[in-house]
């Protein structure tokens, strides 16, 4: 077992559990699981997931300011709901960061170049929901999530693939909060 794996893990449940939440100190957490999972993945050789993790580090960065100034009531930030247009630039977005992330893997030695950029180029899309504090980020993290599950695993990360799981409750969870309180 990856010592490593398993304190990012620890990492991830935190910063997941404080998001569903509407903590702002998920952030915290998130930064440091990112940092710590680029190395696991670079191991792997999973090379989008874990140039995603620098992504991901930035954009925690991000969320954790816009969150700090963000509406919150009771400790907890306000969310929205993505106006229905929204939903045309989302899946074209995501679906073109995949399909990119994939061509560019198929040219290195990457370990499951479809996957692991259908992976990171979803993910893309759904940080930047979260930060914006959208509801509609949650039903894309339970797909990211499920598809991520299968990824790890196929990598025998199965530590990773036990937080996905993981994160794949809190996502539902998480949807479920979140539509009780989205303006």
């Amino acid at each position: 077992m990856n010592p490593w794996e398993i304190l990012a893990a620890g990492f991830g449940l935190a910063n997941m559990l404080l998001l569903a939440r509407r903590s702002v100190w998920n952030y915290p957490a998130g930064m440091i699981m990112v940092a710590i999972l680029a190395g696991v993945f670079v191991d792997a050789r999973l090379y989008a997931v874990a140039g995603l993790q620098i992504f991901f580090f930035l954009a925690q960065a991000q969320g954790f300011v816009a969150w700090l100034r963000a509406p919150a009531h009771n400790g907890a930030v306000d969310v929205r709901r993505m106006p229905r247009r929204g939903w045309q630039a989302v899946i074209g977005a995501g679906i073109a960061a995949s399909a990119l992330l994939a061509v560019l893997l198929r040219e290195t030695d990457a370990a499951a170049p479809i996957a692991d950029g259908t992976v990171a180029g979803w993910s893309l899309v759904a940080q930047l929901l979260t930060n914006g504090r959208y509801l509609e980020s949650w039903p894309i993290w339970v797909g990211v999530n499920l598809l991520s599950i299968g990824l790890y695993a196929s990598q025998a990360l199965w530590i990773t693939a036990a937080l996905y799981v993981a994160f794949l409750a809190v996502a539902l969870y998480s949807w479920r909060r979140w539509q009780t309180v989205a303006a």
